[in-house]
């Protein structure tokens, strides 16, 4: 693997993985009333907090990923978030037949991010970064 690929995967990476929370944190703030329906449509208790949460875990999250400031910190916390949040939002085996194909990939696609946050945790967020952790 050449230099620049070593340098500079990580950054792209790390960028590419943010953008993917970063504008879901955003939109759940002026759509709180149709995410906090869908949330409890789905039997999450607590609603208003864990919402709360949700958009700061994820825009706070992200944005410490991209930046590469505390991001183990920031993945570790976001892993341990996606459980829960794909268990419960993307529950394929309680699916009816017209949801169970796009739930079922939307459950494997939070497993494959909690694959990247575990690799963050593990590798830290690479030389390109505000603290290379």
């Amino acid at each position: 693997m050449n230099e620049i690929t070593k340098q500079w995967s990580p950054l792209v990476g790390r960028i590419l993985i943010a953008l993917l929370f970063l504008p879901a944190g955003i939109q759940k703030i002026p759509g709180w009333d149709g995410t906090a329906a869908y949330m409890a449509s789905h039997g999450v208790p607590m609603v208003s907090l864990l919402l709360f949460l949700t958009i700061i875990i994820e825009i706070v999250g992200p944005l410490m990923i991209m930046f590469g400031y505390r991001a183990r910190w920031a993945a570790g916390i976001m892993f341990l978030w996606l459980i829960p949040l794909t268990l419960m939002m993307h529950n394929f085996w309680d699916a009816d037949a017209a949801h169970k194909q796009i739930q079922t990939i939307m459950f494997f696609k939070n497993v494959a991010i909690m694959g990247t946050m575990l690799l963050i945790v593990g590798l830290g967020s690479g030389p390109k970064s505000l603290k290379n952790d």
